[in-house]
């Protein structure tokens, strides 16, 4: 199931983004410690490693677009996840449509 695992490593490549977005926020507005820079770079290049590693038959400009759609779902799942946050009908209505887009983008048919 190819769609399975395109699905899976952008739920993976968008956990490795935020997390490597959100050490330094802790650092920066949490006050947390510097440290947290250190798996927070780590968190980016590996992020930036599984991007390569996304269907290569498709554009690298189709590949990031429908990223970004499992990015916002991620996110969302994130903020009430580990932010304690319960998303609002909005956010989840939001997160639906943006994944619905990223479905539409990846698996839609295409001239050979």
């Amino acid at each position: 199931m190819p769609e399975l695992k395109t699905i899976g490593l952008f739920v993976i490549t968008a956990l490795a983004e935020i997390i490597g977005c959100y050490l330094p926020y802790l650092w920066l507005r949490e006050g947390k410690s510097i440290f947290l820079l250190i798996p927070a770079a780590l968190c980016l290049a590996i992020f930036a490693w599984l991007l390569t590693l996304h269907p290569s038959a498709a554009a690298a400009g189709r590949v990031f677009a429908a990223y970004g759609g499992v990015y916002i779902g991620m996110a969302i799942l994130w903020l009430w996840a580990v932010e304690g946050i319960r998303p609002t009908p909005w956010d989840l209505i939001g997160s639906s449509v943006a994944l619905l887009g990223m479905a539409i983008i990846m698996f839609a048919p295409r001239a050979a």
